[in-house]
């Protein structure tokens, strides 16, 4: 096994966020997931999280090659080995040196249930503390909706440069509870449409009789996939209806525009929503796991 450094970068510069591209194309060929998720590489890119690369010594050269990235900050890490390097030692290299500086309740995601990320987990110290779900569906099977469930609200695209402040303060709402989703700004937002798979006809708004912005469902379409990315609805509105609504106006919208596959996470103790996910023929695809590293002197769940 060759020595491993760990090296900070800047994933705004172009041969990195190339080099990190690719490194995620192999490893989501593999696990059938991505190792890191949206917010934290537009964290990495705004500064509030940290790109760091893991690169060994060439055999011919000085040079180093990248055989894993990881992307921390905020209490938590994401972090991936490319699956040439695997089963090498070099993941369980790789945790301790990221954990060796990091505060002592880390969390740490596995984007996908593997086996061998919960063994690296339990070496390191942590715990399984939060499952999430994705839940697919072939949109071929689907039954469109006969009639609209939430009554008195119409639905319309969602207007950059209009709407951002507006849907923030819903979404802080609707997740007040959410470890990541109530957190977001509009600073967030104006990134994400700053992203290539961003459209605003693919943001769908929801608003009562007196125009008050009451729910919305935001898709994003990429590789194929159409993933319900956030649905939310008012505390105010809940209970009526409206979120089946718009997961019926969500789906309606991605069967148009000739989208196959329809997509969605969700927490697996949220029985309210994988009830209404399930009626409407989503399915078990993959798992999401949050670890988080013990604290010195507590005991292991």
């Amino acid at each position: 096994m060759r020595r491993l450094r760990l090296r900070v970068r800047d994933l705004n510069e172009p041969d990195v966020n190339e080099s990190v591209a690719t490194l995620v194309r192999r490893a989501l060929a593999v696990d059938g997931q991505p190792p890191f998720n949206d917010q934290a590489k537009l964290d990495a890119r705004a500064g509030s999280r940290t790109l760091i690369t893991a690169v060994v010594p060439s055999d011919d050269d000085d040079s180093e090659t990248m055989i894993g990235a990881a992307i921390l900050g905020q209490g938590e890490l994401e972090f991936t080995i490319d699956p040439e390097w695997r089963s090498y030692g070099y993941g369980d290299a790789a945790l301790g040196g990221l954990v060796g500086s990091a505060p002592p309740a880390l969390s740490a995601w596995a984007h996908g249930d593997h086996p061998a990320a919960a063994s690296l987990a339990a070496r390191h110290g942590f715990d399984r503390v939060r499952t999430l779900l994705q839940l697919r569906m072939p949109l071929a099977s689907r039954t469109p909706a006969s009639a609209p469930t939430g009554q008195g609200v119409a639905i319309s695209p969602f207007v950059p440069g209009r709407d951002e402040a507006e849907w923030v303060a819903l979404n802080a709402l609707a997740f007040a509870d959410h470890p990541e989703q109530g957190k977001i700004t509009v600073d967030d937002v104006l990134a994400r449409e700053a992203e290539g798979w961003f459209s605003a006809d693919d943001f769908l708004l929801a608003r009562d009789a007196t125009g008050r912005l009451v729910g919305s469902i935001w898709l994003k379409v990429e590789d194929g996939i159409g993933e319900v990315y956030a649905i939310g609805v008012h505390p105010d509105s809940t209970g009526a209806g409206l979120g089946r609504t718009l997961m019926n106006a969500g789906l309606e919208r991605l069967a148009q525009t000739g989208v196959e596959t329809a997509a969605l996470y969700v927490e697996a103790d949220n029985e309210r929503a994988t009830g209404l996910y399930r009626s409407l023929g989503f399915g078990d695809h993959t798992t999401d796991v949050q670890y988080r590293r013990r604290t010195p002197g507590s005991t292991p769940r």
